[in-house]
């Protein structure tokens, strides 16, 4: 955890409003990632692309969590959070980025019902609500960004056309992983590229040693007198070995069915805060000096049994607003801002 320009340490957790309580749960950049600290990455619509992968795309992809990373001064925590749920900007991005590899070895597929995110396991399912028209949909992780602008998640493009804001390019949302689809994925991956059982071979029979051959001379002798002759043996039809039956396949990995529900939802707000304390002096200091910024206001807010004192400038109507009031936040000593939907 890195320390805040505070005297107390930043907490992340307490940033986003309705994000996981977990610490870790938090694209031209990350193209310098690619050389900087060969993490995998490229720039994507609408607020930064997904990350690209590391090698040539298999198609079937690998099971991948990852360690920590950084883009653009930014530290990344990847990791298995059943728990995650998180309020944000999404983006999406398109063909710019078709058939290429995502961050886990498949290939990209703007058509196809899948997502980049920036810490939750390859792959992974999650259950995405545009919180301004209600449209729910399933989409699985298979790629890793966005890493501008704060978004929270990347969504291919069909995504973002059946969610409502592909014109628009972003839209407010609520993410949340799905624990028991995310865990089947888990299982099905093991962790390897592929399956190691592949579906449809028969397993070999196995063969005995042919016994030693010896040359053995024979004649046949007439039979002694007054008996009669024995009939010739009956030889037994050779059976060829039966081959053992196929190996049963496993299941295809899970697939999101594209169904759109809408659900109701309430009316959000957006903010950029800029830090979180357990100590109100310290978030009292801070609002002092974003006041030249616009109307900074202290919000408390309990994560777990831990109060803390969120600095918030909002609420702010547009996404471009928020954008441009992210930077001069950042610009103005506070790297760690983030926009965030409440």
């Amino acid at each position: 955890m890195r320390p805040h320009r505070c005297s107390e340490p930043w907490h992340p957790t307490a940033l986003a409003g309705g994000a996981s309580p977990d610490p870790n749960v938090h694209r031209s950049l990350w193209r310098q990632a690619l050389v900087l600290s060969a993490a995998l990455g490229l720039a994507a619509c609408a607020g930064g692309g997904p990350g690209g992968g590391g090698g040539q795309a298999t198609g079937h992809g690998l099971y991948k969590v990852g360690a920590p990373y950084q883009v653009g001064g930014v530290w990344y925590y990847p990791n298995v959070d059943y728990n995650y749920v998180e309020t944000g900007i999404a983006s999406w991005y398109g063909e710019d980025f078709h058939g290429g590899a995502t961050a886990n070895g498949e290939i990209y597929d703007m058509n196809a019902l899948t997502a980049a995110h920036r810490t939750l396991p390859m792959p992974s399912m999650v259950r995405v609500t545009d919180l301004e028209n209600g449209r729910q949909i399933v989409l699985r992780v298979n790629d890793r960004g966005p890493f501008v602008n704060n978004r929270i998640i990347d969504v291919s493009r069909r995504a973002a056309q059946l969610l409502g804001f592909e014109q628009q390019g972003t839209a407010r949302v609520r993410v949340e992983i799905m624990e028991a689809e995310s865990r089947q994925l888990a299982a099905l991956y093991g962790g390897s590229a592929q399956p190691t059982v592949t579906a449809g071979v028969t397993a070999p029979v196995p063969q005995a040693a042919a016994a030693p051959t010896v040359a053995v001379t024979a004649e046949t002798l007439p039979p002694p007198a007054g008996a009669t002759a024995a009939p010739a043996p009956v030889v037994a039809p050779t059976i060829a070995p039966r081959p053992v039956a196929a190996l049963s396949t496993l299941p295809s990995p899970l697939a999101p069915d594209g169904k759109v529900t809408v659900v109701p939802v309430h009316q959000t707000a957006m903010f950029i805060q800029a830090g979180a304390f357990t100590d109100a002096a310290n978030a009292s200091r801070l609002q002092v000096r974003l006041a030249s910024l616009g109307r900074a206001q202290i919000v408390p807010a309990t994560v777990g049994n831990q109060k803390f004192y969120r600095v918030r400038i909002g609420p702010i109507g547009t996404v471009a607003d928020a954008d441009a009031m992210l930077d001069r936040v950042v610009a103005s000593g506070h790297p760690e801002a983030r926009l965030i939907v409440d």
